[in-house]
């Protein structure tokens, strides 16, 4: 069985979102993978509309995989509801209880009048055994996979555009930086974000995502990378001067950013060595970035061959120590910023 990409995910948890809000149902769920973002989705969406209020009490069984056994769950789950049409039993952090496979007994035939969701967080059920089969037989499997580093900020601007709006690719890029590839934490910034904006706005802004959402720009290290790729001089002196300014200015994250900026200026050159002409899917593949951002890596690559290129490296390796209180003298981390920048410039 292949496995999905997020946006095959994505389509299918939405539905299954759907269709709880209008009432229909599987009888059983293996909410499962890497990404616990989908999972948790699809499980909270059944348990606010699996049940009405009144129903709760005697319908609603919800446990977790530590504390609780096989045993335990297939009697909960052959129960009949009380005075309502379904009971839900939830057996979060299944992946945790001893002996989970045996679920699979009830599995094969699981009644109609329950709803039992199993869900594994950060993990994922061994496809090859009989629970996952059963499930895949007489109810649903969700798994969700981690985004790729390059495929993040086109989730972003999807998960935008789902919520009627729309963000800049710098914004997409900074949101994507700060939070990884974390869907979880993407999503509930956004909703800080979304509260915070005044009303009307549709597009959002890195400005928007540094104010609201409390996540800096590293320094405005975008802007200094951006300089360094075309070699501009005095923007770069200009911006380093700035950033070291800042009272908040700490050089180990900026050194940090800078390296895995040359990094992928490296790894770039490596793609184009065996191809001259890569695809945009191999281009996003090694730099990990939005397509947004590839012109700025080709021009980079020319700015910096293979020789700068690792000589650069080798400069942001030594400014690392010391920014980390290795033989800096008595130079200030916002001095020591300057010095590297000036030196990134003339190798």
């Amino acid at each position: 069985m292949a496995k999905k990409g997020y946006i095959e995910t994505a389509r299918q948890c939405s539905a299954l979102v759907e269709d709880a809000r209008r009432g229909v149902f599987k009888s059983v769920y293996l909410l499962m993978g890497e990404e616990p973002y989908y999972p948790e989705m699809v499980c909270s969406a059944i348990m606010e509309n699996a049940l009405q209020e009144w129903e709760r009490d005697f319908n609603e069984t919800v446990c977790y995989g530590p504390d609780t056994d096989p045993d335990t769950v297939i009697t909960a789950a052959r129960r009949f509801p009380m005075m309502a049409e379904r009971q839900l039993v939830v057996v979060k952090e299944a992946q945790a209880m001893k002996g989970v496979e045996e679920l699979a007994v009830y599995c094969e035939k699981p009644l109609d009048s329950t709803i039992l969701v199993l869900l594994f967080r950060g993990a994922s059920a061994d496809k090859r055994r009989a629970l996952y089969k059963s499930v895949l037989k007489n109810g649903v499997v969700v798994e969700s996979l981690p985004l790729r580093e390059y495929e993040i900020t086109g989730w972003i601007n999807g998960y935008y555009a789902s919520r009627g709006i729309e963000i800049d690719p710098d914004a997409a890029a900074l949101l994507g930086e700060s939070a990884g590839t974390d869907l979880g934490t993407i999503s509930v910034e956004t909703e800080k974000l979304l509260k915070n904006l005044p009303q009307g706005v549709k597009k959002v802004t890195a400005q928007d995502i540094e104010k609201n959402v409390g996540i800096s720009r590293q320094f405005s290290i975008f802007e200094l990378t951006r300089e360094l790729s075309s070699r501009n001089a005095p923007a770069c002196v200009r911006i380093a001067s700035r950033l070291g300014a800042s009272p908040r200015f700490f050089l180990p994250p900026a050194v940090s950013a800078l390296f895995m900026h040359f990094y992928r200026i490296l790894k770039y050159e490596a793609l184009l060595m065996q191809d001259a002409n890569p695809s945009q899917d191999a281009k996003a593949s090694v730099l990990g970035v939005s397509p947004y951002f590839f012109r700025e890596y080709e021009m980079a690559v020319r700015n910096y061959p293979l020789p700068r290129c690792i000589s650069a490296i080798s400069l942001l390796s030594e400014y690392d120590f010391k920014g980390k209180g290795g033989d800096a003298g008595e130079a200030t981390p916002s001095d020591l910023l300057v010095e590297l920048v000036v030196k990134l410039l003339n190798i």
